[in-house]
Parts: structure tokens; C-alpha cells; sequence
């Protein structure tokens, strides 16, 4: 036998091996179709719900792509899914952060017909950063506000944010009458005046109901401090206003300057000084020396481009302030009068009125210098006041009769009896036109509406009894809430009346200090500084501390 055929494996052996490796084969291949059949299965529903939820995000940022809105079908119209639907309260959201202290966090808005599930909505975007950052509000200065307790130092930076929001609003509040439930407040509101503390204002009375405030053109707010109350005025001295440079004569004239900061001084010592007003130094700016001419009267242009002096002289002078020159005009052509200290200016600065003799005004262009008309008169001239703007102008004199001219037309367009008077003495307007008040050599002051008595009423609204000597000088304030009125034949004779009321100040003149013989009297443009010349050569300076402004 040989070595190769003892060897050999039998058939049958041989053949069972074969059979067994086919069937491991087959069941291999049994095992992967079976795997492969199961993997299939699972993925499918994972790649359909992928799409529903990708579908759900676009339709969520972009709206219904895929399942649009038609009118006159319900929310679960057919064909449509539930998943897809977007809901219209998840398109929008509202930003409360101005109205409220809430952190960005918190829900956006407050819808009251959904459910609860609904309103516990999560912000879509966070940054995960702000959880980690953390702001130091104790290293920086102007952070330190932000600060709950002392020794607080770190704070997240979803808690910086939401700190700066409350910031915000507590400094920004928000307008009350602006909110819809305003009116509901002042239809509530008990009080006949509705006060806001915070801005001292007061709503006019008789205008609480909204509806009202288009029926009329009065003033809707009215400041609580622009009424002046009568019986006592608020005022405390300060340093004289020509401190730095008395005069050695009696102080005929002081006015302010309508910047409100300058202010001169002129008198008998023939010179004309400016001063700064502060009310502690009232620096010396300028004087000016008249050599021939002491100075009855100086009054600056109400433009501020000039002042004009005059005296007991035929001539009069004229200061230019921007260039620093002294025109000398005068005498006036065709005429004798051998003093122009008695004059007015109008308030649009054209002309300047001069109290002539035999009754006669004198009317002289500002900006020429030269004599451009006259009025006539009876009797004797003694004062003159402009009115509307300039184109009205008041004369009294000896007559006791107050005149009204037409500027425009140079006539007299009426004429009306002084009550009481006898020799008129000074005539005073209030900045607005619509009073005026006369004074007499008896002392009695006179207040009139002027449409009144031009209409021909004869009574004076209220008549003045506490000068006893002759009324010299009269002045209104800027608001034509306060008149002043002096004598300068007796000691501390100056009055302030209170014109709304039409009673006397009783706390003016000062108990304490003599005011001297006042010669003149002003005030600031903004009320808020008095300036009282004197006869012994000081401007004694007030501050009204009613008024805020100088």
C-alpha cells in the first residue's frame, strides 16, 4: 500500500465537511438580511421624525411654508398636520423689558387665552456664555449703583444685564399720561386741581376732562411758581450795584441792559458808569464823563445798540456801545427848547420822544437824529409813555388829561380825564400794553385798563393812596405782576404794589434801612434783581427770589 493511500480521508468524511461550511454560509447570509430588514425598520421612523421636526423649525421661523393659512378654515383643517401647524402666538413674542425689571430669561410675553403649557416658553437662543462670565460692579465706579448689598463684588452676566435693565428704568420712568389707564385716574381724582410734585406744575382748573383742552387757547399747565402772591414779597440785599464806583451826586437814572448782566448808572456827577451784575462783585466795566451836561436821564435803545443822555441842556448825546463812540445831537433844527432832559423811548427803538415846551412833543428818528414831526397838546407836557410796540404814545401834563396818539397817522386819538387829577406828574405801561398807570402831584396813582378808557370808561380799576408827596418816577416789572412808585421828596417813599391784587407789598420798603429820597427804580429783564438809585449816590441792589432768573 502506498504512503499516499494511507492517507486518504473516506468520501463520506470529505462530503460532510462541504455540507456543513454551505450551511454555516447560509446562515450568515440569513443573519445579515435578517440585520439589514431590522435596521431598516428602525430607521425609518427616525428619518421621518427628522423631517417633521425640521419642517416644524421652518415653519416656526419662516411661517406656514408647507401648510399655509386659508380663510374660513378652522386651526385642524384637513391635510394639514398637527406638527406643522405653527401657532401665531409662537411667530411674535413681545419685548417687555422697558415697562418691567424682567431678565431676558423670563417669559416674553403674557397671552391669557392659552394654556399653561403654552405660556412656559423657552427663550430660543441662549448664550451660554452669559452664565459663565461673571462682571466685577465694586472694581468700576460707575457700577458701584449697581449693588445690592455693600461687600457685593461678582455677579453673573445674565444678572448684570437684567440689574442694568432696572437701572434703566428707574432713570427713564415711564410718562403717566401717556398709559391707558391715565384717564381713568383723573376721572377718579377728588381734588379740583391735579398737582404733579415732581414738576410743580397745576392743571388749569376747569380743563381736568381731556376733551376740554382743544376748546380753548389758554394755558393748559401753569407753573406754580409764576404766580406772585400778594401781601408779603421774598427779598434779601446784596452788595450796592455801583460798589466799586459811588457816585458823588444824586443817581437820576438806572436800567439793566436786556442781556440781564449789564447795567448803568448815570446822575447829576455827570458821569455815566456800566457794571456787571452778579450780586457779589458787580464789577466796574466803563465810565464815561459828560463835561458839559449833568445827566437828568440816560435809558439804553431797547435793542441794546445804544444809550441816550440827556439834561438841562439844548443838546443831547448819544452812546454808541459797539463802537465805543459819544455823538453830541443838537440843537434840534427849528426849535428853542433850552432842555431835553424829560424823554422815551419806543420799544421798537425808531424813535425817541422829547417833552418840548408849550406843550409840544418832540419826535426824533434814532437813527438819523434829526426831528421828524411833532404833537400838539393843551396845556403844559409833564410825561410820556409808549404803547404797542411803539405805535401808540401817552402824554400828560398840566391839564390833568391823558392823550392817546396814532404814531402812524401823527393825530390824537383820544382824550380822557384823569380822575382826581389835577396836574399829572408821571405816566407808566405795563410791557404788554393793556394797563397804564398815572400818578399826580398829590400822590394818587391811578391804575386804568387802557381798552376801558379808550372805550370810554372814566373809573380807574384801582386808585393808590400810600405817597403822600408828589408821584416822581413809576415802573412795571417784566411779568407786569409787581408796579413800583416813588417820591423823591421824602425818605424811603417807594411802594411796591402788587397788581393782580392791587394792594401794597407791607413788608416793602425794609423796616430795618433807609432807602435815602429814591430816585429811580428798575428791574431785571427776568425779575429777578431790583436796582433802587438814590440821592446820596448809591444803586441799592435787591434779589426777588420769587423769580429765578436775573
Amino acid at each position: 500500500m502506498s504512503l499516499i493511500s494511507q492517507n486518504a480521508r473516506p468520501k463520506n468524511e470529505a462530503k460532510r465537511e462541504d455540507d456543513i461550511k454551505e450551511k454555516e454560509a447560509e446562515d450568515v447570509d440569513a443573519l445579515k438580511v435578517k440585520k439589514r430588514k431590522r435596521g431598516g425598520k428602525g430607521q425609518q421612523p427616525l428619518a421621518m421624525e427628522q423631517v417633521r421636526e425640521m419642517k416644524k423649525l421652518e415653519n416656526f421661523l419662516f411661517g406656514s411654508l408647507y401648510s399655509p393659512l386659508e380663510f374660513g378654515k378652522g386651526d385642524n383643517g384637513d391635510g394639514v398636520e398637527a406638527g406643522t401647524t405653527a401657532k401665531a402666538s409662537d411667530l411674535f413674542f413681545t419685548d417687555r423689558s422697558a415697562d418691567t425689571v424682567l431678565s431676558v430669561y423670563q417669559e416674553d410675553a403674557d397671552f391669557p387665552d392659552e394654556s399653561d403649557d403654552a405660556l412656559q416658553r423657552k427663550p430660543v437662543w441662549v448664550d451660554e456664555e452669559e452664565e459663565k462670565t461673571t462682571v466685577n460692579i465694586a472694581k468700576v465706579n460707575r457700577l458701584r449703583k449697581l449693588r445690592k448689598e455693600e461687600d457685593e463684588n461678582l455677579i453673573s452676566a445674565s444678572e448684570y444685564v437684567s440689574r442694568l435693565r432696572a437701572q434703566y428704568v428707574k432713570l427713564n420712568p415711564g410718562t403717566d399720561w401717556a398709559q391707558l389707564d391715565s384717564r381713568s385716574k383723573l376721572d377718579g381724582s377728588s381734588d379740583d386741581e391735579l398737582t404733579d410734585e415732581e414738576n410743580e406744575a397745576v392743571v388749569s382748573r376747569g380743563y381736568e376732562n381731556v376733551d376740554d383742552i382743544l376748546r380753548t387757547n389758554e394755558d393748559l399747565v401753569v407753573k406754580s411758581s409764576s404766580k406772585l402772591l400778594p401781601g408779603h414779597i421774598e427779598y434779601s440785599r446784596l452788595v450796592d450795584a455801583n460798589i466799586q464806583d459811588p457816585a458823588n451826586g444824586p443817581i437820576n437814572s438806572v436800567q439793566f441792559h436786556r442781556n440781564a448782566q449789564l447795567l448803568l448808572a448815570a446822575g447829576l456827577d455827570r458821569k455815566l458808569r456800566f457794571f456787571q451784575i452778579d450780586g457779589k462783585r458787580n464789577t466796574k466795566i466803563q465810565s464815561l464823563f459828560l463835561e458839559d451836561c449833568p445827566i437828568r436821564k440816560a435809558s439804553f435803545l431797547p435793542d441794546g445798540s445804544q444809550v441816550i443822555l440827556s439834561g438841562r441842556r439844548k443838546f443831547f448825546y448819544s452812546f454808541d456801545l459797539v463802537k465805543a463812540t459819544v455823538e453830541k445831537i443838537g440843537p434840534l433844527v427849528g426849535r428853542e427848547e433850552k432842555s431835553l432832559e424829560v424823554f422815551e423811548v419806543s420799544s421798537d427803538s425808531q424813535l425817541i420822544a422829547f417833552v418840548g415846551n408849550e406843550g409840544y412833543i418832540l419826535l426824533v428818528s434814532t437813527k438819523t437824529k434829526q426831528l421828524v414831526g411833532t404833537l400838539k397838546m393843551n396845556g403844559t407836557i409833564r410825561s410820556l409813555a409808549f404803547a404797542e410796540d411803539g405805535q401808540k404814545l401817552l402824554s400828560a401834563g398840566g391839564d390833568g388829561q391823558v392823550y392817546h396818539w396814532d404814531l402812524r397817522t401823527r393825530t390824537c386819538i383820544h382824550k380822557g380825564v384823569d380822575e382826581g387829577c389835577i396836574n399829572s406828574t408821571a405816566l407808566c405801561t405795563s410791557p404788554g400794553g393793556t394797563h397804564f398807570a398815572a400818578g399826580s402831584d398829590s400822590g394818587i396813582v391811578n391804575i386804568y385798563n387802557r381798552e376801558e378808557f379808550l372805550g370810554g370808561k372814566r373809573k380807574p380799576i384801582k386808585t393808590i393812596e400810600n405817597l403822600t408827596t408828589k408821584v416822581d418816577f413809576m415802573r412795571y416789572n417784566h411779568d407786569s405782576q409787581i408796579l413800583a412808585i416813588c417820591s423823591t421828596m421824602k425818605k424811603s417813599s417807594l411802594k411796591l404794589i402788587h397788581i393782580p391784587s392791587y394792594t401794597v407789598f407791607s413788608n416793602w420798603p425794609p423796616s430795618n434801612t433807609s432807602l435815602h429820597y429814591p430816585r429811580c427804580i428798575d428791574f431785571s429783564p427776568g425779575g429777578g434783581f431790583m436796582a433802587v438809585g438814590n440821592a446820596s449816590g448809591k444803586v441799592l441792589l435787591y434779589k426777588l427770589h420769587h423769580y429765578q432768573h436775573a
